[in-house]
């Protein structure tokens, strides 16, 4: 390099170069090697110590170089600035240079750029961070270093020993750069310094003032950053890294002790500046909030989870133990100022982050073991425990287990400590509210208020526990004394000495503090943070929750009836008066005036007071104030104030939403938030409900009280607001558990109604008008309420469609509705929202979160209405694979909402999810759900409706298997579930949605006629495929349903059963009249199941006119099925007589009924045979044309004609025409009954029977009675005169000859009222007949006692007094006594007959009597007087030997 300089270039002036010197100095000095050598050395020393660089780089350039000295290099602003060019130059130089000096390239490069470096860091500036100007000039030698780096010309550690010379003024950001830039790394930085104490003081300031300035460099915001995000890093890896994996050297070890030192420093700093008070905005502050905001997770993500989760536990206990200054007594006085809405936000935040990474279950064990093994600072301690059980709900039974082994142990070991970290733990969590843990006095009461709490082992329990309380009354706060004195320990009566002298220190203790025990509230929480209230506010609030648990039970709450005799003095002085307040009562009595009523029921109100307040309030209705509420409505500032607060930390709430930095902090805000809402409720409790209470509302006009109106609405906006904000930067799996905690403060007592009613306002009144926000916003609530549903009460919809209360996701499923277009594509809209944020929302177990939060009906609504109104929905689903359903928070009009439910549908994990059954839309399910739709309200046209149809039960539900909600491929189970669903909906209470008619044809309701139609084509097609050989099917769903009313009993019972017939009749009515007859390809119809279900249910409920008949629509559609069976048989006559031959065989109220309706049927009957048949009517027919014939004759002039046979088929003709015939005309017209056959009078005198009994039943026919009464009375004379017998019709069984088969005709209930039809009788019997007839009084007998049995069992009831009733309002004389009345004359009848029978009557007396006996004592007795009379006078009696 010398070679390349020519001396004659030097100007003059100039300082003579070194080498000159070195030259002189040289030629004046004689050789000497050893000289020479430490001349080199001292040379070298010479140059380490005092060399500049740009000097040196100045006498090795020429002077057209003299602009490239280093100082130039990097203060230039070009880009080329540092070249390769420049770069390479200089490094040619220091290679040139150390090789003349003899010193490494490395070693003079190193302290080159250390010194450069230290000259940029020396400029006035920042204490932490580079200035732009130092920035640029730092890149540029950081540019110079890499490339001597990467040539091998620069030493890392003695680069690293030169700058800690200089580290007093090296700025932090360069050291970082150093680090970013791969100069040196950080670790190798802090590992070179020689002094690891001053190395972890030099780190701690500067991490300090960088977090104190994080916020003010807003330009520079990135690199801080990043910057602490570095170190943070490598601090945590190298503390709490095994040092196994790094390698054991000493380099390592005390790397580890540094990083550990400053974290720990960190740290203290932070809790001592948390303990010294923190002013908001201070230096101190921000850098507290700054250091703790490294816990959060996006700042912590960078580090491995084994080293980051010991770095967290570490932090942990740290900050349990730190200052351990207070003692337990202190704790004791104090831990109500602890609370979580009184900890500071920055160490509720720190609590949070550290519990995120750990979770509860360490957190809660981590606790554990602190307070078992160190010395812990109590506030820490116990705020730790609110943060636990408010931030997260899975930590309040690990704590509530962790005191219960705590007790356990405690007085297992008899261990003090235990016993105080319980009491202290438990009352700290019940600081929090019944929300987060039970109150202090349920806790007390059920640990200690029974015979199984802790206490209850020993003696030397009872003397530890009592020992223990007494030690804490100095320190004890005012609150809990009351607790434990009125709701003291359990204490056997042996040792109550040890309870009394307990109560008798708290009580001189409260003395001392001048708190009244007799002014504690009745609903009082002593474990809340506030204060101690004044009796007459708390009295307000006791009165306020009364009513409302009065509202939910209907009951007087237990604690206001014990305070009305335990606690008098505060019963009368505080708690009525607040009560009693006069105000203008409302027209209709609310709550607050049912539960004063109740009271004054019980003569809980003294008589005077209640005087008093309803004078005070009629005085308060005259002066007519504006309204009851005038306060709140005359002064909306009032509610404005109340409601600034909680619309302030709703703000900052979404504030933090939309800082996905701050998530984790999230729930200390939602505690804020909790806070202002109690604040506004009156600053009551948002208390939690009990598993009895219930949730009464209304859901046809639901009700929102006017004091939650604003609070409710505020809180549903901000929550729909919020959930917005938060999802336009993150998707729900992200988001933390703000929205659980938002809607769990939501979820109390004073609340939860209010939220309730507003959601069924919103949803089931104003579904369809709500925008996207409002939708997407209450899914979203829906989900989290279900997600809550294990603590919420059932909810009362007070419909009578509802048999019972409902779990909160089930009463929100049923707020929406499908009933309309409107509200259909609402339902769609809701439902895909809801499913699709739970999905996401708890996207690493979907299922199990969708079973828990969402109905199951939720997600069949959604399959219902997306099949209807789309389409594309119909087709096969292709099963798209996606991780899963997109969650989209934008604002979406309804094409989007459309694309937004097929991609959920398509979703193949959507489709798994469907194979549960639970989710599943079955066959059954749509049927329900198609039979709901309003008429004219279907968005679908009718063929489009008809197509749909079409659609889901042939492609759709009919194919599908049986395990899929299908009938695989089986029309008759199509058509037995659609008979069963059609059934139970007409079956159901009708709906709250609107009126419906009781027939069958309500309103012409479209959906209903649709489904009906679809019914009536599978019936078809079902008998054109695959004929029924043994009955048809439909009987079979008769027969099922109505088994499964038999077990019920009453009368409620019986009208159930009686509509139930009813839809089994009509649904008879609109399937083809074949049905009724079975098998058509048969030459003789197979009738059985419609005979049977006539004869055993029919005949009871759905005959016409009380007995002999069925309905005219039921009788004319069998024949029709008949005449279709004989059109289509080889030999109608024979087919025709073969079943009508049946039907009198097996079923004879087909026949009669055909009579009965004679006069409409025949002539159908014979024009349709002459146009089907083709000739004369068969032989059956003919029978019952000439029975129609000779009824018609007997009442005319003309002279009769002969009765056909059997008998009783006239008869039943003859007993009809009777019917038809005025009331004078009968009697008369009767007479001619004289002369015919014997035969024919007894089946007439039975149908006579029947219709009086009939008549009797009937409050509309009373002109009927008085008609069947003489119609009776006739033909017995008649009988009589004829003496034919007639007293068998009494007592007639199926197996009698000749008349068996008449009690197919009669209903079960006329047969067992045919006593009270013999009695009506009894004046118009032949008294001198019936005393020689022998078996006369056994029969009259058998009927007292079957009239004592139905009066006793209350079936005379509905005879008793209808028809006497309707005969006093018309002014006719009274033709028969009341049943009690009747059975008065029966009795009074027998004592009188019985003397007078002969002794055969008697035969058999005593078996009549077995079991009845004491139905009428007297009556037996003289029975069994008669009896044993006539016994005696036989043995006395001299026998006749001849």
């Amino acid at each position: 390099m010398a070679g390349l300089r020519r001396p004659d270039l030097w100007a003059p002036g100039c300082r003579r170069p070194w080498e000159e010197l070195l030259a002189g100095r040289v030629k004046r000095r004689k050789h000497n090697p050893e000289s020479e050598q430490k001349l080199k050395e001292s040379a070298v020393q010479l140059l380490r110590r005092h060399l500049n660089l740009e000097d040196l780089l100045l006498e090795v350039e020429d002077p057209p170089c003299k602009k490239l000295c280093l100082s130039k290099l990097i203060d230039c602003d070009r880009a080329e600035a540092c070249s390769d060019r420049s770069s390479s130059f200089i490094g040619s130089a220091l290679r040139d240079r150390a090789l003349r000096l003899g010193v490494p390239v490395a070693l003079l490069a190193a302290r080159m750029v250390a010194y450069s470096m230290e000259q940029v860091c020396a400029e006035p500036g920042h204490p932490v961070l580079l200035s732009s100007e130092q920035r640029k000039k730092v890149a540029s030698l950081l540019d110079v270093a890499q490339y001597l780096l990467a040539h091998s010309m620069f030493s890392r550690l003695s680069f690293c020993q030169e700058l800690w010379r200089v580290q007093s003024s090296l700025l932090l950001e360069a050291v970082w750069r150093l680090h970013v830039h791969s100069v040196v790394s950080l670790q190798e930085l802090l590992e070179s310094h020689p002094e690891a104490q001053a190395v972890t003081v030099w780190l701690f300031g500067n991490l300090r003032v960088l977090c104190e300035q994080m916020e003010a460099s807003c330009q520079s915001g990135d690199t801080t950053r990043a910057m602490l995000s570095d170190f943070v890093q490598l601090l945590v890896l190298r503390a709490f890294q095994d040092n196994s994996d790094l390698g054991r050297t000493m380099e390592s070890e005390k790397m580890s002790q540094v990083a550990l030192a400053v974290l720990q420093k960190m740290l203290n700093f932070a809790l001592d500046s948390l303990a010294a008070g923190l002013q908001e905005e201070s230096p101190a502050h921000k850098a507290v909030r700054c250091w703790f905001d490294v816990f959060s997770a996006h700042s912590c993500c960078v580090i491995a989870p084994d080293p980051l989760k010991k770095f967290f536990h570490h932090t942990l206990v740290q900050t349990l133990t730190h200052s351990p200054m207070l003692k337990v007594s202190d704790a004791i006085q104090m831990q109500r100022e602890w609370s979580f809405s009184r900890t500071h936000p920055l160490l509720t935040s720190l609590y949070c982050r550290l519990f995120i990474m750990l979770s509860p279950e360490e957190a809660v064990r981590c606790l554990q073991e602190v307070l078992e093994e160190q010395e812990v600072n109590w506030q820490r301690v116990l705020s730790c425990v609110s943060v636990l059980v408010i931030c997260f709900p899975e930590a309040q039974q690990l704590v509530r287990d962790w005191v219960a082994r705590l007790m356990a142990g405690a007085f297992e070991r008899f261990h003090l400590d235990s016993m105080v970290t319980a009491f202290l733990i438990v009352r700290q969590a019940a600081l929090e509210g019944p929300a987060a843990f039970l109150s202090y006095a349920d806790w007390f009461k059920a640990s200690f208020g029974s015979s199984h709490g802790y206490h209850s082992c020993s003696k030397k329990a009872l003397v530890f526990l009592f020992k223990f309380l007494s030690d804490l009354v100095p320190w004890e706060a005012p609150w809990y004394l009351q607790v434990h004195i009125l709701s003291p320990p359990l204490v056997p009566s042996k040792y109550r000495c040890l309870l009394t002298d307990y109560i008798s220190l708290a009580r001189t203790r409260l003395a001392d503090l001048k708190v009244s025990l007799e002014n504690m509230g009745l609903y009082e929480d002593v474990s809340l943070a506030g204060g101690i209230t004044e009796p007459r506010s708390q009295a307000a609030q006791d009165v306020e929750k009364a009513i409302s648990m009065f509202e939910h039970t209907g009951k007087v709450p237990a604690p206001v009836l014990e305070a009305s005799i335990f606690r008098r003095p505060y019963y009368m002085s505080h708690f009525l008066p607040a009560l009693l307040t006069p105000r203008v009562l409302p027209k209709v009595p609310d709550a607050r005036a049912a539960f004063i009523e109740s009271l004054r029921r019980m003569d809980k109100i003294p008589p005077s007071l209640y005087a008093a307040y309803c004078q005070a309030c009629a005085t308060a209705e005259e002066e007519k104030p504006e309204s009851a509420d005038s306060k709140m409505g005359t002064e909306p500032g009032f509610v404005e104030e109340a409601l600034g607060p909680l619309r302030a930390a709703l703000f900052q709430l979404r504030a933090l939403m939309a800082d996905p930095t701050q998530y984790d902090v999230l729930s200390a805000q939602m505690a804020v938030v909790a806070e202002k809402l109690g604040a506004v409720l009156d600053h009551r409790r948002n208390e939690v409900y009990s598993e009895e209470m219930k949730i009464q509302l209304s859901i046809l006009a639901p009700d929102v009280p006017r004091q939650h109106q604003a609070v409710v609405d505020l809180l549903l906006t901000a929550f729909c607001q919020d959930l917005m904000a938060a999802c336009s930067f993150v998707p729900p799996e992200r988001q933390g558990p703000w929205a659980t905690l938002f809607v769990r403060t939501l979820c109390g007592r004073a609340l939860l109604p209010a939220v309730l009613a507003r959601l069924c306002q919103l949803l089931r009144h104003q579904g369809p008008s709500l925008s996207a926000p409002h939708v997407l916003g209450l899914a979203a609530l829906a989900v989290h309420l279900g997600e809550c549903r294990a603590t919420l009460p059932e909810v009362d919809p007070g419909l009578a469609t509802a048999t019972c209360s409902l779990p909160v996701p089930e009463f929100l499923d049923g707020l929406l509705s499908c009933h309309a277009g409107e509200s259909m594509l609402f339902c769609l809209k809701f439902c895909t929202a809801a499913i699709t944020y739970a999905w996401c929302r708890f996207s690493p177990q979907p299922l199990g979160a969708l079973r828990s939060c969402l109905s199951p009906g939720l997600i069949k609504k959604f399959q219902f209405a997306l099949f209807r109104l789309l389409s594309e929905a119909r087709e096969p689903c292709p099963g798209e694979n996606v991780t899963g359903p997109p969650w989209r928070p934008s604002c979406l009009p309804s094409a989007d909402w459309q694309s937004a439910a097929l991609a959920l549908w398509r979703q193949s994990s959507f489709q798994e999810l469907l194979e549960e059954p639970e989710f599943r839309l079955t066959y059954r399910d749509w049927l329900r759900r198609e039979l709901e739709i309003l008429p004219g309200a279907d968005p679908l046209s009718d063929t489009e409706q008809q197509d749909f149809h079409q659609w889901a039960i042939h492609e759709h539900f009919l194919p599908a298997p049986s395990a899929a909600g299908g009938c695989s491929g089986d029309l008759e189970v199509a058509c037995t579930v659609l008979i069963d669903v059609l059934m139970d909906f007409y079956q159901s209470p009708r709906s709250c949605d609107h009126t419906e008619s009781p027939n069958w044809a309500y309103g012409g309701r479209k959906g209903n006629g649709d489904l009906l139609c679809r019914l009536q084509e599978m019936a078809a097609d079902l008998e054109l495929g695959s004929p029924v050989s043994q009955g048809h099917f439909v009987f079979g769903v008769f027969q099922r349903r109505l088994k499964a009313l038999t077990s019920r009993r009453g009368v409620a019972a019986s009208l159930w059963r009686q509509q139930e017939l009813l839809m089994c009749k009509r649904l008879l009515l609109r399937l083809p009249p074949s049905v009724l007859l079975g098998n058509l390809q048969a030459e003789e119809p197979s009738c059985e199941d419609f005979f049977n279900l006539v004869n055993s249910e029919l005949r009871n409920f759905c005959n016409h006119g009380g007995a002999l008949s069925l309905t005219h629509d039921i009788t004319a559609h069998f024949f029709r099925g008949l005449l279709n069976a004989c059109s289509r048989s080889l030999d109608p006559s024979l087919t025709a007589n073969l079943t009508l031959a049946k039907c009198q065989a097996r079923c004879p109220l087909m026949v009669t009924s055909a009579l009965s309706w004679w006069s409409s049927l025949e002539p159908v009957l014979c024009g349709q045979w002459q146009k089907c048949c083709q000739g004369g009517l068969p032989h059956e027919l003919q029978r019952l044309q000439e029975a129609g014939q000779f009824a018609h004759s007997f009442l005319s002039l003309d002279s009769t004609s002969l009765a056909p046979t059997p008998a009783w088929i006239s008869a039943a003709a003859l007993h009809f025409a009777v019917q038809r015939v005025r009331k004078d005309n009968a009697r008369s017209l009767l007479k001619k009954l004289d002369f015919q056959r014997e035969e024919l009078l007894a089946p007439l005198f039975f149908f006579s029977l029947l219709s009086l009994l009939s008549s009797h039943l009937s409050p509309s026919a009373i002109a009927d009675s008085l008609k069947a009464m003489e119609v009776c009375v006739e033909v017995l004379a008649c009988m009589q005169r004829r003496k034919l017998p007639w007293l068998r019709l009494f007592q007639l069984t199926e197996a009698d000859a000749g008349l068996g088969h008449l009690l197919r005709l009669a209903p079960d209930q006329l047969t067992r009222l045919l006593p009270f039809a013999f009695y009506r009788l009894l004046p118009h019997f032949d008294e001198a007949a019936t005393v020689r007839d022998v078996g006369f009084l056994r029969i009259a007998v058998d009927m007292y006692l079957q009239l004592v049995q139905l009066f006793v069992g209350g079936e005379t009831t509905t005879v008793s007094a209808l028809t006497s009733t309707g005969l006093q309002l018309q002014g006719q004389p009274l033709p028969h006594r009341s049943p009690v009345e009747l059975i008065t004359e029966a009795r009074l009848f027998l004592l009188q007959f019985i003397p007078q029978c002969p002794q055969e009557s008697f035969s058999g007396m005593a078996e009549l009597l077995a079991g009845h006996a004491d139905y009428d004592p007297e009556v037996t007795g003289a029975l069994l007087h008669r009896c044993q009379t006539m016994t005696n006078a036989d043995l006395y009696q001299e026998p006749r030997l001849f």
